[in-house]
């Protein structure tokens, strides 16, 4: 019995104390990396602090008997932005070059109406026909009923020849031109034209195509139509109806107005296509326009 006690006292373990003494290492290392991760510095603050701390030891100076004297930080003070003036607008009159290229385009507007107006003379004595001239350019109404038989949109003789010497009359220009179609609020469903609108484009369509043949450049041209959507008169008289089924021309002056500051009038591009009675797109080259 005495033998087993002394071999048990033998083989006691006094070691043991590294094991608790490992994991205090090991949790003491893992503090330490904790510390560490939280203790990054922010490089702004600590910059902001430093140009503090600096700035405060540069306003303190020490005289002779050893005082102190605070010395306030100098402020520069920045002169004050002059005001730019605001440009004044752009007087016409201030520039004769200018002013006597738009006198000698107004003149050629003139002269256009006047043509326009002879041409179609024996049209305007039965009021079919009104020419107008206003400060966006020249505009010309002529009656459906005087180009097209009823609810066609092909030109008759006497519409051709009336339309052709317009034609020769504005070949020589250069303005942009617009043609509109305009009709009544009465429905047509016909195999060519389902409704006013098609009937409106296609007659725009062929006044744009003889205008070509008679040697108006295609990219002054734009095509439009309105159906039954800008009325000149009521609907709902006979007479009405007949002054709402016309076909429109707005020869543009390219006069372009100044804004304010001198700032030149607004210009939109416009594209135009005409319609084909088979349902298919002619697109005609866009023109610039000045709105009205």
């Amino acid at each position: 019995m005495g033998r087993r006690r002394r071999a048990e006292e033998e083989h006691e373990n006094h070691e043991r104390w590294l094991v608790s003494y490992a994991d205090f290492i090991t949790l003491l290392f893992a503090f330490f990396v904790v510390m560490y991760s939280l203790s990054s510095v922010n490089e702004g603050k600590y910059r902001i602090l430093s140009d503090s701390m600096v700035q405060a030891f540069r306003s303190i100076s020490i005289n002779a008997e050893g005082d102190q004297i605070i010395v306030p930080p100098v402020i520069p003070i920045m002169p004050p932005k002059m005001a730019t003036p605001p440009k004044p607008a752009s007087d016409p009159a201030a520039d004769p070059a200018a002013e006597a290229e738009r006198q000698a385009l107004s003149a050629r507007m003139r002269s256009m109406a006047e043509d326009i107006k002879r041409v179609l003379e024996p049209l305007s004595r039965g009021g079919q026909v009104s020419v107008t001239e206003g400060a966006h350019g020249i505009t010309v109404e002529i009656n459906a009923s005087v180009l097209f038989p009823i609810g066609e949109a092909t030109l008759d003789a006497e519409g051709s020849r009336a339309l052709a010497a317009v034609a020769r009359v504005l070949a020589g220009a250069d303005f942009p031109i617009t043609i509109e179609g305009h009709t009544d609020n009465t429905p047509i469903n016909t195999y060519r034209f389902p409704s006013n609108w098609e009937l409106s484009a296609v007659r725009a369509s062929s006044v744009v195509r003889l205008f070509v043949d008679s040697g108006v450049a295609p990219g002054r041209l734009t095509a439009a139509g309105y159906g039954d959507q800008r009325p000149l008169a009521d609907n709902n008289t006979e007479e009405g109806r007949a002054r709402n089924r016309r076909v429109t021309l707005l020869i543009e002056s390219m006069l372009g107005t100044e804004g304010p500051q001198g700032a030149p009038a607004a210009v939109t591009r416009t594209t135009a296509a005409s319609i084909l009675p088979s349902g298919g797109v002619v697109p005609v080259e866009p023109t610039l326009r000045t709105p009205r």
